[in-house]
């Protein structure tokens, strides 16, 4: 592409300016380049070409949103409408050494755990959302979660062989199978949702039905006859605690672990970075601004709220990655999930930065060998995803240049599963400055 500007230069042309043609050229026919040089300063458009000779197309931006509750396919059945649903990946586990016997069981389901639709709040509705098959088989089938978590429990049978585990949010009894299949003298699977009835269905046809015991309901509301050795969960949600699922976590950790017992995961660390991402600002964010001629800027101001959950390209981002927050599971209290982190974000070259991008990192230090994972952006993809927080300023960052701020974070007060999110920002570059404090929400 290179030797294709050289070409085009005339005495009137510049080099930059040749290569700003050529990129021009390619993103007609459809590079999806998102270098937006109509509106980059010569220095970023030259730092730009020679950082990165193409740029990776974005993957699906959409939102993963939860599935439908039981009351919406019915309502839905009644209106002759049909949702097929998004496609996912296609990564299976291998289960081939599980037995297939069918013994009788018992599923215990705590008084709480009756439905009942007129006394539900909005933050009900979140075990409604995993009564469904499909968000599980999106989970079972993102082979980053599952199988780190069937290598930390398989890996160190040492921690398990003979223990009493308490799996929080067991989902289809994955982790409980596992946990059972490497020794666990017993594992306790509490569920909320009616997943519970195919849980135990699950349990009765790998043959697990005297080593598993179900229990349907909340964790704050059910009993557990004894205490536990390990508790294992995967409770991490978008932007690590949206669902606010980890004070479940906390509240079995504090109530039933022994003394010098474990939580698997142990630990995990939130992150954040900057990064370039005009076209997809412009085609989702700024598209309010006029639409065929009509102002409906009240839209956009709802959709710069809402962060966005999505799959980012690693050639976007701009700055370093920094450490906001690390949670110790098994010191933490359940206060401190709600808190406020300043960051200094340095531009690793000279571009644009339209947003913050932040994702998290999962650890099993108490392993044999230490193991987990990333959802960041140069690792591989999870259904975790990143979240993607826009900013109302554009910043034209030159190498070296930093942006700092503050970001605050903590359950909302009318639903504790939805985030609030206060981000202040400060920015005094050459060519641009900023400083704002904006505010999100995830719900």
């Amino acid at each position: 592409m290179i030797i294709a500007a050289a070409l085009l230069c005339t005495n009137k042309d510049t080099l930059e300016v040749a290569l700003t043609r050529v990129w021009k050229q390619a993103d007609r026919h459809g590079s999806r380049a998102r270098l937006s040089h109509s509106r980059a300063p010569p220095e970023v458009i030259f730092a730009r070409t020679l950082s990165s000779s193409l740029r990776f197309p974005r993957m699906g931006r959409r939102r993963s949103k939860p599935p439908p509750s039981v009351q919406d396919v019915t309502e839905a059945a009644k209106a002759k409408s049909t949702d097929p649903g998004d496609s996912t990946e296609s990564t299976m586990l291998d289960d081939s050494n599980n037995t297939c016997t069918i013994p009788s069981t018992t599923m215990v389901s705590s008084p709480a755990s009756d439905t009942d639709v007129s006394n539900h709040t909005s933050a009900d509705y979140y075990f409604d959302s995993y009564g469904h098959f499909g968000i599980h088989e999106e989970m079972l089938k993102d082979s980053v979660r599952t199988k780190t978590y069937q290598n930390a429990i398989y890996q160190n049978a040492f921690l398990f062989k003979d223990k009493v585990v308490l799996d929080v949010g067991a989902g289809t009894g994955i982790l409980s199978l596992f946990c059972a299949k490497i020794g666990a003298k017993h594992v306790y699977a509490v569920e909320c949702s009616i997943m519970a009835d195919s849980a135990i269905e699950i349990i009765k046809a790998n043959g697990y039905s005297n080593v598993i015991t179900l229990l349907k309901g909340k964790v704050e509301e059910i009993d557990i006859p004894t205490h536990v050795d390990v508790i294992v969960s995967e409770w991490m949600g978008y932007f690590l605690l949206f669902e606010n699922m980890v004070n479940s976590v906390l509240f079995a950790r504090d109530k039933w672990l022994v003394p010098g017992g474990i939580v698997l995961p142990d630990r995990t660390s939130l992150y954040i970075c900057a990064i370039e991402d005009a076209d997809y600002k412009q085609d989702k964010i700024d598209f309010w601004n006029n639409v065929y001629g009509f102002d409906m800027s009240c839209v956009r101001k709802q959709a710069m709220l809402e962060p966005l959950v999505d799959t980012v390209d690693q050639n976007q981002i701009v700055t370093n990655c920094q450490l906001l927050k690390t949670m110790d599971i098994e010191k933490m209290a359940s206060q401190d999930v709600s808190f406020s982190a300043s960051f200094k974000l340095i531009a690793q070259r000279s571009d644009y930065v339209h947003a913050l991008v932040a994702y998290f990192d999962v650890s099993f230090t108490k392993c044999h060998k230490p193991t987990g994972f990333s959802t960041g952006p140069k690792a591989r993809p999870t259904h975790w995803k990143q979240t993607v927080l826009y900013l109302e300023d554009v910043l034209t960052m030159c190498e070296g240049e930093a942006v700092t701020g503050t970001m605050s974070v903590a359950p909302n007060v009318k639903n504790p599963r939805d985030i609030d999110i206060k981000l202040t920002y400060n920015f005094n570059g050459k060519r641009s400055q900023a400083s704002r404090t904006q505010e999100y929400r995830m719900h």
